[in-house]
């Protein structure tokens, strides 16, 4: 089924918060405490369903759906009391040029600068977003320092029917890695303040060549340079029998830093990517940080199902016990990036740069 809603309110929405008060803090009406299980459960099953809705029209870059999921993400960062740090407000606008493909549909593009944008036909124009929101750190010898805590929230759209689904709603692919963030967010905004700074980031057109965060990292909202660890959450929807069932979870490039034993020594539920031959590291966005010389890597429980760039990988596929347990140990995770020693790269770990 496809719904379309006026281009109209997004519009609305997106300037709305372009005027919204910087960081304040989120009111009882807007505040869920993430203490009670219960609680964060009915939190992760709203986020993730709204996400995957059909609405959304499977999020795919410069499409009104994806701008009505990157407005309904900006919405939720400003209830946490996250400040927004793109260019308006939450949004950090990333220009697209949008090519047939030789299937017959449409492949994007990033271009150099957004003035490229009038260097093509109007027609092939895009703009999509990256949506961005940073907790401050507090202590004074950590808060210039920055961790990042992201997921893509694009997928494919609008495509070719399968069993009459044409909609391809990505609710593991990425819509549970972009609940996880935000979960992680609003917890660490009711804890106590974290001493590094965390840079909270849903990116667009990961799945058109992990496009956003190329633009995020020569287009910062921090400095990169201050920047010592990056985890990215991608399909962490089902468990995985590999990484132990249910609540847990496999870390991309476990070997390649000290990140991987940072966590499972502190007790985190996770143990190597059992995929290796997959290159599941090079594959999601963790690899531009790491490229650039940030300890990044990717949490995820993907496996291998069959549903995966499908219509089927939707909402009723989500097990949301499992998802819960593992945003639970995400949570634990990014206290102890936040507040522990800098991952370090091992010898040889650290991937070659991008020319």
């Amino acid at each position: 089924m496809r719904i379309t809603l006026s281009l109209k309110l997004s519009a609305i929405l997106i300037g709305a918060f372009a005027c919204a008060p910087a960081a304040a803090p989120p009111s009882p009406a807007t505040s869920r405490l993430t203490a009670d299980p219960e609680t964060r459960g009915s939190e992760v099953r709203r986020i993730l369903s709204t996400l995957a809705a059909d609405s959304m029209e499977g999020r795919q870059t410069g499409s009104p759906g994806a701008k009505r999921a990157a407005t309904f993400i900006a919405r939720e960062m400003q209830n946490i009391g996250l400040s927004p740090r793109g260019d308006s407000a939450y949004f950090q606008k990333v220009p697209f040029a949008s090519i047939a493909a030789a299937n017959g549909r449409q492949r994007i593009s990033l271009l150099e600068s957004m003035q490229g944008l009038d260097t093509i036909p109007a027609p092939s124009r895009r703009i999509s977003y990256n949506v961005i929101g940073v907790l401050p750190g507090s202590d004074a010898a950590l808060r210039d320092q920055v961790v990042v805590i992201g997921a893509h929230y694009d997928h494919l759209g609008i495509g070719t029917p399968v069993n009459g689904d044409s909609v391809y709603n990505g609710a593991d692919d990425d819509a549970s890695g972009v609940t996880t963030v935000l979960s992680i967010a609003r917890a660490l905004r009711q804890g106590p303040p974290p001493k590094r700074t965390i840079l909270f980031i849903a990116t667009t057109g990961e799945e058109q060549g992990i496009l956003g965060t190329q633009w995020y990292v020569k287009h910062p909202a921090l400095p990169v340079d201050k920047m010592v660890a990056d985890m990215e959450i991608e399909m962490i929807g089902r468990p995985d029998s590999l990484a132990g069932g249910r609540g847990k979870a496999w870390l991309t490039g476990y070997d390649r830093s000290t990140m991987g034993d940072m966590l499972r020594a502190s007790g985190i539920p996770i143990v190597a990517d059992p995929y290796p031959q997959f290159q599941f590291f090079e594959r999601s966005d963790n690899i531009v940080f790491a490229r650039i010389g940030i300890p990044a890597h990717t949490l995820s429980s993907y496996n291998l199902h069959d549903d995966y760039h499908k219509p089927s990988d939707d909402i009723d596929k989500i097990d949301f016990t499992h998802v819960t347990a593992v945003i639970n140990a995400a949570v634990k995770a990014a206290r102890i990036l936040a507040d522990g020693p800098a991952p370090q790269w091992k010898e040889g770990g650290r991937p070659a740069a991008t020319r």
